[in-house]
């Protein structure tokens, strides 16, 4: 009897499984889907240089104080220049939009600490923030002279501080990339909060569909409904894994395979001794092996646990919602509450960044809801206590199977009802039954 309900399972989750892989979106998403993000993340930024340059407002700059205006307009002519003309003149060009503003220097700028800047209006806080930057700094070296600081003291005073993180190992110390990691880590839990997304709705859009077209009822009369929802679910799962499993290691061959190419093609025999490395070659290598301490097979496999783990906690809810309705405009009021869990963790992903070993990290990172987003955050950016790995991960399987206890006692009614659009007591009835 076991048997053969496994292998009804098996055969739901192979239908599943094979009917998605072998569609041209899945062939195309999978393969170019990297290559669109790059090429979108590559837009991006060259948009927001793009409107960086082109929203630079040129503002004149009127001295009084005979102090700061020429070293301001010296160290950033982009921005600043000089001018002959009043006030009140410069008030009409501002009006008449021949210039962007200008920037009044006081005389007394060096006790007051004040500037002022006049313009149409607006620019954006980058603008306001820049001149209190540049204008800031070098009015402070003024008021240090004016204390009667020699000049040489005052450049030490404002030579920047950097700190070198190392980690400890047990095989020594080695390079610790904590800002790299953090941001990694942002990005992992942004991949598992859109593929939780993504794969949810095709198990809830799923049973839709076969719930309309009354396919669901044959699949009834040859199987329980736990299996149907247990053989989608998982073969929808395994679609995702694959999809996951090609991008890593499509990843992985990038940077152990793009470094020697590189290496290559950046050589210069004539240039270059036997042994020797060219400028190019030495950047392209410490990058790379920078890479090589991103690709840990550790955070590769927390990855993989956290995003099969939070799309079989979705997809079970998922499903259950998807046999509870007949279109998919009335799952959405029932969706609700779950798209609410998934996007709470990404509210709270900058706070978990930036102290990943706080009290409220930690515990909103073992939140079964939650931990599929947040966990892998903080594997990515600290070095979480195995407890809390350990924690987390029996949390979340015990959440699983109570929430698929729930939703196959939901599906087995849901699958055979229509015309209804249930509520949430609607649903809390069909658990009881």
């Amino acid at each position: 009897m076991v048997m053969n309900k496994n292998s009804k399972i098996f055969t739901i989750i192979r239908h599943e499984y094979l009917t998605k892989v072998r569609t041209k979106g899945f062939i195309i998403g999978t393969i170019l889907g990297p290559l669109a993000i790059i090429i979108v993340l590559a837009a991006v930024v060259f948009v927001a240089l793009l409107s960086e340059d082109s929203g630079i407002k040129k503002i004149a700059v009127i001295d009084y104080s005979n102090l700061i205006g020429e070293k301001l307009i010296a160290a950033d002519t982009s921005r600043y220049y000089s001018t002959n003309k009043t006030e009140q003149e410069l008030s009409r060009l501002v009006l008449r939009e021949e210039i962007d503003g200008y920037l009044v220097l006081p005389e007394d700028i060096v006790l007051s600490n004040k500037a002022r800047v006049f313009t149409r209006g607006g620019g954006g806080l980058a603008f306001i923030e820049n001149i209190e930057s540049q204008v800031g700094h070098l009015n402070r070296i003024e008021r240090l002279k004016a204390s009667g600081l020699d000049i040489s003291v005052i450049n030490v005073v404002e030579q920047s501080f950097k700190v070198e993180t190392e980690k400890i190992t047990e095989k020594g110390t080695e390079k610790d990339y904590t800002e790299g990691y953090a941001v990694l880590g942002y990005v992992l839990g942004f991949a598992i909060y859109m593929f939780m997304f993504i794969y949810g709705s095709f198990v809830s859009r799923g049973v839709i569909e076969e719930k309309a077209n009354r396919i669901i009822e044959v699949l009834a009369s040859s199987a329980r409904p736990f299996e149907i929802m247990m053989g989608k679910i998982v073969g929808i799962g395994l679609v995702g894994l694959t999809q996951v499993l090609f991008w890593i290691i499509m990843i992985v061959g990038l940077v152990y395979i793009g470094q020697p190419l590189l290496m290559h093609f950046l050589s210069d025999p004539a240039m270059l001794s036997p042994g020797m490395m060219s400028p190019e070659q030495v950047e392209v290598q410490a990058n790379m092996g920078m890479l090589k301490d991103f690709v840990n097979p550790f955070i590769i496999i927390a990855f993989l646990f956290y995003f099969l783990s939070g799309y079989f906690i979705y997809s079970t809810i998922f499903a259950a919602i998807g046999s509870a309705v007949d279109q998919e405009q009335d799952a959405q009021q029932l969706m609700t509450p779950v798209t609410m869990l998934i996007v709470i963790p990404m509210l709270f992903i900058s706070v978990v960044m930036s102290n990943p070993d706080s009290t409220i990290s930690v515990v909103l990172s073992l939140i079964p809801f939650f931990a599929p987003i947040l966990m892998i955050v903080r594997i990515a950016a600290t070095q979480v206590p195995f407890w809390q790995i350990a924690t987390s991960v029996i949390l979340i399987i015990g959440t699983f199977f109570g929430l698929v206890w729930l939703a196959s006692r939901i599906y087995r009614v849901g699958i055979l009802m229509y015309g209804k659009k249930p509520s949430l007591k609607d649903l809390a009835k069909w658990v009881r039954i």
